[in-house]
């Protein structure tokens, strides 16, 4: 099923995005629906940008001296993801500021040409000690970069 209205958001392409992290679904992530819960794309939308950060500044974001939390998130649905779909969820970064990021993620069910779900995750990069905003380190934004789109 996909429900689109007049001024919401669209399904969009592949082409739109920049980098793809595989995900497959488990029997658990389906709910009493018989498709994957609302909860999990969020969950899906995480592991894309926290792998793509780990590996693209080639450091363990676990003891980084940098920490890159999230102050805002969010996600529209148009198709349902359910076990044993695979997730591609393509990413890109659509703003990069003194110290934050946004990045746009597009998951994709299996080989679909177009998203079933797209959301955002809006981080700061912040001294893990004090957990306060800091600006963001040069290698950090060169990854950004790398995957950003403009207009």
């Amino acid at each position: 099923m996909s429900v689109t209205q007049p001024g919401r958001a669209q399904p969009e392409a592949r082409e739109r995005y920049r980098h793809f992290v595989t995900i497959t679904t488990r029997l658990m992530d389906n709910d009493l629906y018989n498709h994957v819960n609302n909860a999990t794309y969020y969950s899906f939308i995480d592991t894309a940008v926290s792998s793509y950060l780990a590996n693209a500044v080639e450091r363990d974001l676990a003891r980084d001296p940098v920490a890159y939390l999230v102050v805002q998130n969010g996600c529209t649905y148009f198709s349902p993801i359910a076990f044993p779909d695979t997730v591609q969820c393509g990413l890109r970064v659509s703003a990069i500021g003194t110290s934050s990021m946004r990045f746009e993620v597009g998951l994709f069910r299996d080989d679909d040409a177009l998203t079933c779900a797209q959301g955002f995750f809006v981080q700061v990069c912040c001294d893990r000690s004090t957990r306060r905003p800091m600006p963001m380190p040069p290698r950090m934004r060169a990854a950004l970069e790398a995957i950003r789109i403009t207009g």
